[in-house]
């Protein structure tokens, strides 16, 4: 990471800081110092009675593109809410606790989004199998390309079978937008909100590139069988009509037909 102090782009990670994931958050650290091309701040907002901000390694806090928002509600939607409260940075991503990104993943989706003007530029994601080294790409049903506001929904036809078309950790988005958005109060699933209200405001476009490794491990919680549940599947409908009401009102609107 190199230092400015105004940087390029935030970078908002949401924890539990349980003691088995400390080392997947010293991973991503290391994935963070290694981009290039791009500045950065990252803000680390630990979630939840047990999570104790001074779990987090000495190295990562000396760090001062480094803030720690500590909240002791629980759950990740108003850790990443009240996380965007800090941000300086133009452009905000999420990334997971256990996840990383590779060297280039902000600085191609920064200079897209400079160039065009779009408020969300996103790329691809791949599962990673740390044992192996392993990468598989998700082939995910939004075609790369550019998607007009409101248009992403409309590659999510049935939340039942499905979650979502695109990840919110795939997003780099005008940090103005994620504000207005934001990942309402779901228990479960408030980053399918977050990443249909996004694309719903503005268009945007999905790059080629790889820019997120989804760490696959025996410790996920979206993995586990009681993740899909009717709370997640209510999370799902949430936004899956939060994406039909955006795009009806789009198309309904007096401004839109006089385009």
């Amino acid at each position: 990471m190199r230092t400015f102090d105004r940087p390029d782009v935030a970078v908002i990670t949401p924890t539990g800081l349980a003691p088995e994931r400390l080392s997947f958050l010293a991973e991503l650290y290391d994935s963070l110092q290694a981009q290039e091309d791009v500045s950065l701040e990252w803000i680390i907002a630990p979630n939840g009675p047990k999570a104790d901000p001074d779990r987090i390694p000495r190295a990562i806090t000396s760090d001062r593109r480094v803030r720690v928002v500590a909240r002791p509600g629980p759950g990740p939607a108003p850790a990443r809410n009240t996380a965007l409260n800090y941000v300086r940075a133009p452009r905000v991503a999420f990334i997971d606790d256990d996840d990383r990104i590779p060297p280039q993943s902000l600085a191609i989706r920064n200079e897209r989004a400079i160039d065009t003007g779009l408020g969300w530029v996103a790329g691809l994601s791949a599962d990673w199998y740390p044992e192996s080294g392993k990468l598989s790409t998700w082939v995910c049903p939004t075609p790369v390309g550019r998607h007009e506001a409101g248009d992403v929904w409309t590659y999510w036809p049935d939340p039942q079978a499905s979650k979502p078309p695109l990840g919110h950790c795939m997003l780099l988005t005008d940090t103005r937008l994620a504000q207005a958005v934001g990942h309402g109060g779901l228990n479960k699933g408030e980053d399918y909100s977050f990443l249909i209200g996004v694309c719903a405001r503005s268009a945007g476009e999905l790059l080629a590139d790889v820019v997120y490794h989804r760490r696959v491990h025996s410790g996920q919680w979206t993995a586990e069988n009681t993740y899909r549940d009717q709370v997640e599947f209510d999370a799902r409908m949430h936004s899956w009509l939060k994406g039909r009401a955006e795009h009806e009102l789009r198309l309904e609107s007096p401004w839109s037909r006089a385009a």
